[in-house]
Parts: C-alpha cells; sequence; structure tokens
C-alpha cells in the first residue's frame, strides 16, 4: 500500500507528488483507490485527499478492520463526511447497522452523499452533537469542517443529546463498537454513556485532544474496567489515539 501522507509535503518530491492532485475537481466523484474501502465512490473535495487514496489513518483503520465483524452495531461519533461510517458499513454487512453522528449541515450532506453514492442502506445518521446533557449548545465552526468542535464562544447552536438519554429511549441499539473523534468533547460524550457503557462493554476507538482531557478519559475508562492501548501499540500515554477494550 502506498502511504503519500508520510512523504513530507515540504520537499520538492513532496510537493511534486502532490501536484497532480490540485488538478482534481473538488466535486469530482472518484474511487478510493485502496486498502478496505477499495472501490467506494467519494467526493474528492469532502475531506483530505488521503480518504480517496485509501491511505487515510492507516493504523486506526487496521485496528478497526480487525475488531469490527458482521452483524455488529457500530457507533461513528463524530462522523464528519463519513469515512469510517462507510467503512463500519462494509465491515458490518448486510445484518449489522451503523449509526453515524454529526452536527454541521456541510459534513451531513456530505455524509449523506456518500451513504448514497455506496448504497449503504445499513447507515443510519443523526444530526446532533452528543455531549453529557440534553439541549442547545454554542459551536465553533472552524475552516477546516473536521475540526468544528462544542465551544462556549461558537457562533453556531448545535442539538446535543447523551448517549444514556437516546439509549434509554430506545432511539439507538446497544454498539458493540464505538469510534469518537470529536474535537476536545470526548470526556463529554464518555460522561454522557456511563450505563450504556457498564452495560454494552463496547470497543472504544478514542481520539483525545488536549493532555487533561486525556487523562480524564483514561482514568474513567480504567475505572469502567477497560484495558488501554495506543492505535499503534504505543503507550497509552504516550499517544491521543487509543483503543479501549473491556476487561473479561
Amino acid at each position: 500500500m502506498i502511504n503519500v501522507s508520510v512523504i513530507s509535503n515540504r520537499r520538492f518530491f513532496g510537493k511534486t507528488l502532490r501536484l497532480p492532485l490540485r488538478l482534481v475537481p473538488k466535486s469530482a466523484v472518484v474511487p478510493i483507490l485502496q486498502g478496505p474501502l477499495r472501490g467506494k465512490r467519494w467526493i474528492a473535495g469532502s475531506s483530505t485527499h488521503g480518504c480517496w487514496l485509501g491511505t487515510y489513518e492507516l493504523a486506526k483503520v487496521r485496528e478497526v478492520v480487525q475488531a469490527v465483524r458482521p452483524g455488529m452495531m457500530c457507533y461513528d461519533i463524530g462522523a464528519h463526511v463519513g469515512y469510517y461510517s462507510l467503512l463500519f458499513s462494509k465491515l458490518v454487512g448486510e445484518l449489522g447497522r451503523v449509526m453515524a453522528f454529526e452536527p454541521l449541515a456541510d459534513n451531513i450532506e456530505y455524509l449523506r452523499k456518500h451513504i448514497e453514492l455506496n448504497e449503504c442502506g445499513n447507515v443510519a445518521v443523526m444530526r446532533i452533537a452528543l455531549s453529557d446533557r440534553s439541549g442547545m449548545r454554542p459551536f465553533l465552526v472552524h475552516e477546516n469542517r473536521s475540526m468544528g468542535r462544542l465551544l462556549a464562544s461558537g457562533d453556531l447552536r448545535v442539538r446535543c443529546r447523551s448517549l444514556d438519554v437516546l439509549w434509554d429511549s430506545g432511539t439507538i441499539p446497544q454498539p458493540d463498537v464505538i469510534k469518537i473523534d470529536v474535537e476536545g468533547a470526548e470526556w463529554e460524550v464518555l460522561r454522557g454513556a456511563h450505563k450504556l457503557l457498564v452495560n454494552a462493554k463496547p470497543t472504544i476507538f478514542l481520539a483525545t485532544h488536549g493532555p487533561a482531557i486525556h487523562r480524564s478519559c483514561c482514568a474513567y475508562l480504567r475505572d469502567l474496567g477497560y484495558h488501554l492501548a495506543g492505535i499503534g501499540g504505543e503507550s497509552p500515554d504516550d499517544t491521543d489515539e487509543l483503543i479501549a477494550i473491556p476487561n473479561k
């Protein structure tokens, strides 16, 4: 597998290698070229080119492929434009289901288009932000649409719910695998899922943002009986990309 992302774009070779990518129209629908989503259809300008080149977050993708089985229920929390939603959809198959959670309208539009382009009938989309409480909250929209986040100074208001509220009401089914990447709100997402995590014990793929949040998330998950490891095999203290596996 060719991973262009590891070649520095500050060097002449890296810049030259990436030059043709600028010629690809942002609206172009292209095939994903390699990896587990090879052949799936992708809108070139929806996110980083690594998505359709098949090199996006390779280490995490490999771990997800190992963890997810046909028939499972997966949550994609912070779904952005749907890369992991598509991956989960393929891995769980016709008997499995995927819930994609995303609050930002522009991302939702791409997410739904990707689901439609790839005929992912097992994916349901919820236009909400997950937190530890319900209500409308300010959301900071970033120039990079993958980096928007809940923040008091945000200029957009989004609807928030907790996983426990959604689960208690029967709105969402019990998960087997959860991916969380929410630009700093991950501690709130976990706090708002206490009952669900205690009862369901799903495997969790977690990206943390900031040392304090990382420590809080790690301590919380350990208290709930999870074993933590870095996505690439590192110590959980040396990386912000974690996999949390429930202890047997």
